[in-house]
C-alpha cells in the first residue's frame, strides 16, 4: 500500500519577475523528484486552506524596502490565524530577491514560521540582484544561471525530504 503523496506549497510574489524565477526554479525541480505534489501560488491567491492542505512550504519575496513584500504580508496576514496550532512542525524554507542584503525580509519570515511552529529546513536563500538605483529596482530581473541552480537545490532537498518523511 502507497502511503499518501505529499505535497509542497510555494507562495511568492514578484514585482520584476526574479523572485517568480527563482521559484519556479525551485518548483520545476521538486516536481521532477515525482513523488511530492507541487503547488506554486501567486501571494495574492494563496490562502488559509493552501497553507493546511500542504505538507510543506517554500515562501518567495522579495526584499522591498528592508521587508517583505506588501502581498507577502497581505498573504501571511490573511492566513495567520487560521492556521495557528494547525501547521506545528512542518518543514518550511524562504527565498528572497534582495537589490542589496535580503535579511530583514528573511527574519520576517523567519519570526513568522515561528510563530505557526514551522521548522526550517534550510537557511534563507538569499539571492542579490545589486539594483540599487529606482531604475535598478524597478527593471525585470533576470537570475544567473548559478542562483538558479541554488534555488532547483533547494527545492530538490525540500521535496526529497517530503517524499521521505524526513520531514
Amino acid at each position: 500500500m502507497n502511503a499518501a503523496r505529499r505535497s509542497l506549497l510555494i507562495v511568492y510574489h514578484t514585482m520584476t519577475g526574479g523572485t517568480l524565477q527563482m521559484a519556479r526554479a525551485a518548483a520545476e525541480a521538486a516536481a521532477r523528484e515525482g513523488e511530492v505534489d507541487v503547488r506554486l501560488r501567486h501571494a495574492r491567491d494563496a490562502g488559509a486552506a493552501d497553507v493546511l492542505a500542504a505538507d510543506g512550504y517554500l515562501f518567495a519575496t522579495p526584499e522591498n524596502l528592508a521587508a517583505i513584500s506588501g502581498l507577502m504580508k497581505d498573504f501571511f496576514d490573511r492566513s495567520y490565524y487560521g492556521v495557528l496550532g494547525q501547521v506545528d512542525g512542518r518543514p518550511y524554507a524562504s527565498l528572497v530577491c534582495a537589490g542589496s542584503d535580503g535579511s530583514n525580509a528573511a527574519r520576517q519570515i523567519e519570526r513568522i514560521a515561528t510563530g505557526w511552529r514551522l521548522r526550517a529546513m534550510a537557511e534563507p536563500l538569499i539571492v542579490c540582484t545589486h539594483a540599487q538605483t529606482p531604475e535598478a529596482i524597478l527593471r525585470e530581473k533576470q537570475i544567473g544561471a548559478t542562483d538558479l541552480a541554488r534555488c532547483r537545490d533547494l527545492g530538490t532537498v525540500l521535496a526529497a525530504g517530503l517524499a521521505l518523511g524526513v520531514f
